[in-house]
């Protein structure tokens, strides 16, 4: 499938590219073979396919919620500059 010259050139007129007449043909080529392809697409016989508009409302399975790590808190809050009942102090950066 091959598309005119006037049509690429409008075309680039609208996506406001600069063509060269050299080009014209190449582009010509490339944008007929992507029209094949949805030309075969199209084609496709969809009727037996479920509609996955609404998956989101579908069930997940979910993993188990289980602890898989070990309370390092106090090992990390020994090596931290300054901490109090438990928490991170940090400088002030907003007046």
């Amino acid at each position: 499938m091959s598309i005119e010259k006037q049509t690429i050139e409008n075309l680039a007129t609208l996506a406001r590219l600069e063509i060269d007449d050299q080009r014209v043909e190449e582009i010509s080529q490339r944008l007929g073979s992507v029209l094949e392809l949805v030309d075969q697409l199209q084609a496709a016989d969809t009727n037996n396919l479920t509609d996955n508009s609404h998956t989101p409302l579908a069930t997940q399975r979910l993993r188990e919620d289980k602890v898989t790590e070990s309370n390092q808190r106090d090992a990390f809050q020994a090596i931290a500059p300054d901490t109090e009942d438990g928490l991170y102090l940090v400088p002030k950066v907003i007046d």
